[in-house]
């Protein structure tokens, strides 16, 4: 049996030493990069390797690509291989709580085929408040060869997002806060507002106030509703950077509506271009 969507804390615990299992660290903080390496190595999951988003996780940004890119295919496989992920290897991600970092790891993989990867419901907070085992120090995982291949259809660029406005037929969900969402505030990318006829649905509600993921049958009724009888498999799913979006599309997997695409690009990408359209409010 694998685990593709979440995982809790005790079934980990119990599988912590586990050869076919890999464990990785995906904490980080935008506003300082390199936290979440020091963090690891002072304290994580045994046995956890970690992985950075901007380093790790994301490619070079150029300024109009959006903050945090897809990394180029053969270095996604390089880190892969690194992290001790290969073929019938079960991954299991975490950051720091709610799983907003965990999730890009976990939707990379999916796209590139390897289903056996999860995130921790929780993350590393709920793992240290149950008082369960924790280690310091760095961690090198036995080297494996990703054999992934990226799957069709799981992707759009701002062009087809461009081509499909006003459609009826696609619906695009904003992932951000709704103050950014509105245009009120725009603390990181350079315009505030929204892509146009996007609704919004804010990734901090996926979970509750211990940040567990809700039941498949709350995020299944929000998300119906964001999609406003739109087919799940015409849903396009953005966010500031690509990375909370991807906690988006794990919500849908959880309530058993598979099939929704990543705009990786987002705002940073969309609002980078001056002659691209922004609606407000």
């Amino acid at each position: 049996m694998s685990f593709q969507t979440l995982i809790d804390t005790g079934t980990l615990a119990a599988h912590l030493g586990d050869p076919a299992w890999a464990v990785v660290d995906c904490r980080f903080v935008l506003s300082d990069p390199e936290w979440g390496g020091r963090e690891h190595a002072a304290s994580h999951i045994p046995g956890a390797a970690f992985a950075s988003l901007d380093r790790d996780l994301s490619g070079a940004p150029s300024g109009t690509n959006g903050r945090h890119p897809l990394p180029a295919f053969d270095r996604l496989q390089e880190t892969f291989g690194r992290l001790g992920i290969g073929p019938g290897v079960q991954v299991v991600a975490y950051d720091q709580g709610a799983g907003m970092y965990a999730s890009r790891l976990w939707w990379m993989l999916r796209w590139l085929g390897h289903d056996a990867a999860a995130v921790l419901d929780g993350g590393f907070a709920k793992w240290v408040a149950e008082g369960r085992p924790v280690e310091s120090g760095p961690v090198s995982r036995p080297r494996r060869t990703f054999a992934g291949t990226p799957r069709p259809g799981w992707l759009v660029e701002a062009g087809e997002v461009a081509a499909r406005l006003g459609s009826t037929d696609w619906r695009l969900i904003d992932a951000r806060a709704p103050e950014r969402y509105r245009g009120e505030v725009e603390p990181i990318d350079r315009v505030p507002g929204h892509i146009p006829g996007a609704v919004n649905q804010p990734y901090a509600s996926n979970v509750d106030a211990a940040g567990t993921f809700r039941s498949p049958s709350e995020l299944r009724g929000a998300y119906e509703a964001a999609a406003g009888g739109v087919p799940i498999d015409h849903v396009v799913c953005y966010c500031g950077s690509g990375v909370t979006a991807c906690h988006t599309l794990l919500a849908l997997e959880r309530a058993g509506l598979p099939g929704a695409k990543l705009y990786v690009g987002s705002w940073s990408e969309w609002s980078s271009d001056p002659s691209r359209p922004v609606e407000k409010s």
